[in-house]
């Protein structure tokens, strides 16, 4: 799942599950044979990726229709190149080196934007009361130029909603703090997402040269990356790991709004109905949806760190223990 960062706090919590069970459908594959090219390049309709090149299916991949297409696309291959990339310089066992590729990625690129998330959301809040004052003026001042104008009900209350809407975009403008920006990790995340789970089905596929790599690359109860892990001590693990991120996250509202708390049921079944998705496609994508919900579950814990808090100068007032404060609205919440 994504990661519940200061957005989540508007509805937008991590998206963990893209529930397509066509993900780890292996039919019109694209056809990859072997080439000495070590970088993602085109060349001869096709791309290669690491010693791996990625031909283009022709009619198969025009049958194969939008899923087909997104599994070949470039961010798809160039995801592809990064695992390789990651598993080759470190050498690794394919399981941790998916470990590793999924925390490096975490931390560069998702971490920073959750921080910048948590400024925005931050500065958001820290508005409420200036505009909460603002809308009180307003509210005067259209009632004194409704009894000038003689506006009926309806015409002073759309004023008083047009005039209160320029005030809360200007107050924005000018603390640079669009709720709009607080999505802009979801645009990032949900996209790299879905790319690197289609990039590890691509190359857990039989026609890949990395199959057999895969095949043995794996640990424990799932020694082959390639096929689903027949215990479903993965997908049970995913599961239970995106739920305890949403118990984590209901905590921060003391009293949710009958909206809220349908985005949290819709979120609590959503991670419920990805175990038995993670239990059907192949192991190595159910590793890395485990390990990005543990890293985002990780990072969400940091990100409440006080020092962290002080770093990013966060506006709004925060708990000097926010982790016991945590434990304790938790055990009070579920000993009931």
């Amino acid at each position: 799942m994504l990661s519940v960062g200061g957005l989540s706090r508007i509805f937008s919590l991590p998206i963990r599950g893209f529930c397509s069970a066509v993900i780890y459908r292996k039919s019109l594959p694209p056809v990859i044979t072997s080439s000495p090219g070590n970088y993602l390049h085109r060349s001869g309709g096709g791309a290669h990726v690491s010693g791996v090149r990625f031909l283009s299916g022709g009619s198969s991949d025009a049958a194969g229709g939008w899923y087909s297409s997104l599994a070949n696309s470039t961010p798809v291959h160039l995801c592809e190149q990064l695992l390789v990339s990651v598993q080759e310089a470190s050498g690794l066992p394919w399981w941790f080196s998916i470990c590793v590729a999924t925390l490096s990625v975490r931390t560069l690129v998702t971490l920073p934007l959750a921080a910048y998330q948590l400024v925005v959301i931050s500065k958001v809040e820290a508005l409420q009361a200036e505009i909460s004052e603002l809308a009180k003026r307003l509210r005067y001042e259209v009632s004194v130029r409704a009894g000038e104008r003689s506006w009926t009900e309806r015409e002073s209350r759309f004023q008083f909603k047009k005039n209160l809407r320029r005030i809360v975009s200007q107050l924005y403008v000018r603390d640079n703090c669009h709720p709009f920006k607080a999505s802009l990790l979801v645009w990032v995340q949900l996209p790299l997402w879905i790319s690197l789970s289609l990039a590890l089905r691509n190359l857990s596929l039989d026609q890949s040269d990395l199959q057999g790599a895969l095949a043995a690359g794996g640990a424990l109860w799932f020694p082959d990356l390639t096929i689903p892990d027949s215990t479903w001590i993965l997908p049970v693990c995913l599961g239970l790991t995106n739920l305890l991120i949403v118990e984590v996250f209901s905590l921060q509202r003391v009293a949710a709004s009958r909206t809220q708390q349908l985005v949290l049921n819709t979120v609590r079944g959503f991670s419920l109905l990805m175990i038995p998705i993670a239990a059907t496609v192949p192991s190595s994508m159910a590793l890395y949806w485990f390990a990005s919900s543990l890293v985002g579950f990780s990072h969400n814990l940091l990100l409440r760190s006080p020092s962290i808090r002080r770093l990013l100068q966060l506006s709004t007032p925060h708990s000097t223990s926010p982790y016991r404060d945590l434990l304790t609205a938790f055990f009070a919440k579920y000993r009931k």
